[in-house]
């Protein structure tokens, strides 16, 4: 059973605008082909951007997902201003501080149950 991209929301507060991908077990290039525009919608409209990242039951990423990803990174390194991960298992984990050069955003990793933690770190609290 193929998930993937699952959700997108996005708040706009008084910090500026928070985006929020909700991914479900593994990523596939399509899922970057629906929510990169998405993204770079709100990226015209109120750069930079907060992004939080939700991993449920995550398997990783196909290989032309992970090229997608890639090049969105390089696109928009200095658009988003703050990243943060959650996730369930350690590898998210090391994905997020491996990737901490590719971006000038302030990445953070959250176990799921720190979830709230999260929500507030990324509004700035």
């Amino acid at each position: 059973m193929t998930i993937g991209f699952d959700e997108i929301q996005v708040d706009k507060t008084l910090k500026g605008t928070i985006v929020t991908l909700r991914i479900k077990e593994k990523l596939y290039k399509k899922d970057y082909q629906t929510f990169v525009p998405m993204i770079e919608s709100q990226i015209q409209n109120s750069c930079p951007i907060r992004l939080m990242v939700e991993l449920h039951d995550f398997e990783g990423w196909t290989a032309g997902a992970l090229w997608e990803d890639t090049k969105f990174t390089a696109k928009h390194y200095k658009d988003i201003d703050r990243l943060a991960v959650v996730g369930e298992s350690r590898w998210p984990k090391g994905v997020t501080v491996f990737s901490k050069p590719f971006t000038a955003a302030d990445v953070r990793y959250f176990d799921m149950q720190e979830i709230d933690s999260a929500r507030k770190w990324i509004r700035g609290g």
